[in-house]
């Protein structure tokens, strides 16, 4: 994976399907390991994304597109396009500011 966009806000949403994988470790092109916490799961446009906490005490949160592929598996995907960074990005501090 590339070195992902950022934003530091919190969520919490879906948490119900992801009990059992709290945490996940994210491997970067350059073979750099990073251990996150899984905020959450949710919905832009009909398309899902992840909010994941980085395990490196900045107050970054990482966002991906997420594909459930069955119970036990799912897929991560860059966001690669910026206005669709943007809204995702947008939903998720609403669904943040809520809180």
């Amino acid at each position: 994976m590339t070195e992902e966009k950022k934003s530091s806000v919190d969520l919490d949403a879906k948490e119900e399907e992801l009990d059992e994988a709290d945490f996940i470790t994210l491997e970067f092109d350059d073979g750099e390991e990073i251990e996150c916490e899984i905020m959450g799961v949710f919905e832009v446009e009909g398309k899902e994304y992840i909010a994941l906490i980085p395990d490196d005490e900045t107050d970054d949160v990482y966002i991906y597109g997420y594909v459930e592929i069955s119970e036990e598996e799912f897929e991560l995907l860059d966001i690669d396009d910026d206005e669709e960074f943007a809204k995702v990005v947008a939903e998720f501090d609403k669904l943040t500011a809520e809180e």
